[in-house]
């Protein structure tokens, strides 16, 4: 029996990209950094983080970024800022592998250099209050055995607590 098409597609998504781990539609954190994703069980390779809109971003400026937490350390940034203010539902986000350069936005996000991270989290970091929901696809191949990543809880506002 062959392959069908979907089976084909999918060896050749995680031949070139590893796993994936999906994380639903979420609210942007208050102002404040906020895990998208768990690093657990040791190093893994990220290939290519995305974020798609799904509920168009509020007009202000919020200065967003990505940036990895290590258990026993503090936050590194995988990316430098981008406003995302007024984003529309369908504008991609994603880093390019060097974290000097801006997160990127737009329709195509080519991420050239892999980011190697250690047990953490890999984070959100949003300069302001602004409404808007985020999607957000992880692509990884583990470098150590037991390394995985999976999805973070959902963001919780402690506004008005």
């Amino acid at each position: 029996m062959g392959l069908n098409e979907l089976e084909i597609a999918t060896g050749a998504r995680v031949g070139k990209y590893g796993a994936v781990v999906y994380r639903d539609s979420d609210i942007l954190p208050d102002g404040e950094t906020y895990p998208l994703f768990n690093i657990v069980g040791g190093r893994v390779a990220i290939t290519q983080i995305i974020g798609e809109v799904t509920v168009v971003i509020q007009t202000q400026s919020n200065n967003t970024k990505l940036t990895t937490t290590p258990t026993d350390g503090a936050a590194i940034d995988l990316c430098a800022a981008l406003n995302i203010t007024a984003d529309a539902v369908g504008t991609l986000y994603g880093i390019t592998g060097t974290a000097a350069s801006a997160m990127l936005s737009g329709t195509i996000i080519p991420q050239a250099t892999p980011i190697i991270a250690g047990v953490g989290t890999i984070d959100i970091d949003c300069a302001a209050d602004s409404t808007g929901e985020i999607k957000w696809a992880v692509y990884y191949m583990p470098l150590d055995d037991g390394a995985y990543i999976e999805a973070a809880g959902v963001y919780v506002t402690t506004e008005g607590a």
